[in-house]
């Protein structure tokens, strides 16, 4: 099938125009991709509740429709289960994007519309293509085949004309006939659900194949790599792979897995990030060296930004594209081409770049901990690991973190569950430059850790491996995109992984 491939990549590399006709002017291009939804929600049972027919301008919709978090649009999204139509989008809906983190023991159940997966999922994906072959000329990306780690897949008949899974394997059922030719492993090994059983499937269908790129979040990445070369006896996956040239990675922050991949890869391989979630396809790394991922304004989803201040007030308020700045914290509102409406999707970015739009994923609206002022969010967190492994010369495989609260004998402190790549002998280094790393990055905490006052230095355990794994399979939550929250601002999770430590490192 490799004659397909360079026809491929010629296409892929003549679509350049296009991202640049959005580039150019991405605030009318988010005019007219809300103009468009609008115009598709007019008859919808939601669209007349609201009054879509009479919301010509974007103050107009935002008066008329009120932010909706899951709970809100559950009741909608039931009745599209139960097969009845024109509810939320005016087309028919036949999958949909099983969703839930490990902060929430509920399923989500996001619709997927045939304009969700054509005009923003694939046409993003396309997208991305693009970009990489604008900025590698040379590459034979497409000569090879594409390590996809996808999440695995349950049939569920809701009726006879609707199915749901995670969404990787929702994309996988509805690929394109070409995209399967160049893609590997097979799809039933793809959408495997047992992860165990999984990871060595993907590594023994994989080892012989010409793999030129990967994606996967990184936690289950790493472990098939490491298996790999358990396998194969090599010390780098360039020498399993020597066309490998990419990495694609998301669901998670890949600062503190960067060195380690890198020592594990080898040289010559780029990485690239996305941010592609159940609700969407929304930037992607378009400038390997920099920091940030280009916000994809016309791909069927209108952005709102909410400033943090404003979560939880009646009325909150959100700004556009023309009203952003630099490194302040947003909560993401999104209206989509699936049929949400003006949705908090849970995520917090901040801008790195106004000139074009780049945006980087600071954290979860949930996941944080302020519990003595510090307001330490995800982003401080994962660079001060990235920093604490550089000086320490560990590697870390995955963490979480939450506050120990003030008691009667002690004082208010920070405790991490750290699962390294090598158990240290003693985690005393590790907590210092973790705490130094974090003072340097965030000016609250370092207010709070003056000489012991409100915080004292972090406690940090080395798990041993596969806890965390245990823990998300009691949880019915092992692979895919389901991960552990990096932090917390209350004890519950800890305490739930902390049961099953050995007695002795409680």
């Amino acid at each position: 099938m490799k004659l397909f491939s360079p026809a491929i990549s010629r296409l892929a590399r003549l679509r350049h125009w296009r991202i640049e006709q959005w580039l150019s002017d991405p605030i009318s291009a988010q005019r007219e991709v809300l103009q468009d939804l609008v115009t598709h929600g007019q008859n919808t049972e939601f669209g007349r509740k609201y009054g879509f027919n009479e919301l010509f301008s974007i103050r107009k919709f935002k008066e008329a429709v009120p932010i909706h978090e899951y709970d809100d649009l559950k009741p909608y999204i039931e009745r599209i289960m139960q097969g009845e139509e024109n509810i939320l989008w005016n087309t028919p809906v036949s999958w949909f994007a099983k969703s839930s983190g490990t902060t929430n023991d509920k399923s989500k159940f996001i619709p997927i519309t045939k304009e969700s997966l054509e005009d923003c999922h694939f046409q993003s994906a396309k997208d991305v293509l693009t970009i990489y072959y604008n900025n590698r000329n040379e590459s034979d990306l497409l000569t090879g085949k594409a390590l996809v780690i996808g999440g695995s897949h349950q049939i569920s008949q809701v009726n006879d004309d609707m199915q749901y899974g995670d969404l990787s394997a929702v994309l996988l059922q509805n690929t394109p006939m070409w995209a399967n030719w160049i893609r590997t492993p097979e799809l039933s090994i793809a959408l495997m659900d047992e992860w165990e059983e999984k990871i060595e499937r993907l590594a023994q269908s994989t080892i012989e194949e010409d793999v030129s790129s990967i994606s996967g979040v990184p936690t289950w990445t790493l472990i098939l790599i490491k298996r790999i070369l358990a396998i194969t006896g090599k010390s780098t996956l360039k020498e399993v792979w020597p066309n490998l040239e990419l990495y694609i990675h998301g669901g998670v922050s890949f600062t503190p897995y960067k060195e380690q991949f890198k020592k594990l890869i080898g040289p010559g391989c780029s990485y690239l990030e996305m941010y592609n979630a159940s609700e969407g396809f929304f930037a992607a790394q378009d400038k390997p060296d920099e920091e940030g991922m280009l916000l994809f304004v016309e791909n069927g989803i209108f952005y709102e930004f909410m400033p943090i201040s404003e979560y939880g007030k009646t009325n909150p308020r959100t700004i556009g594209l023309n009203k952003v700045v630099l490194g302040e914290n947003y909560a993401l509102v999104i209206s989509t081409n699936g049929g949400l409406w003006r949705y908090l999707i849970g995520d917090t970015i901040q801008f790195v770049s106004l000139n074009p739009f780049r945006i980087k994923v600071s954290g979860r609206l949930k996941q944080y901990i302020n519990a003595f002022g510090e307001e330490l969010i995800a982003d401080n967190a994962d660079k001060a690991i990235a920093i604490a492994c550089e000086k320490t010369g560990l590697l870390v495989n995955d963490y979480t973190a939450a506050p120990i609260y003030f008691g009667d004998n002690n004082k208010g402190a920070h405790e991490w569950l750290i699962e390294f790549d090598q158990h240290p002998e003693s985690t005393d280094h590790f907590a210092y430059e973790l705490d130094c790393a974090l003072k340097s990055l965030n000016s609250d905490y370092e207010a709070k850790r003056y000489k012991d006052i409100a915080l004292s230095l972090p406690f940090v355990h080395a798990l041993d491996k596969g806890i965390f794994n245990t823990w998300l399979k009691q949880k019915g939550k092992l692979g895919g995109q389901h991960k552990v929250p990096r932090l917390s601002n209350e004890r519950k999770y800890i305490e739930e992984i902390k049961l099953l430590m050995p007695h002795q490192t409680r």
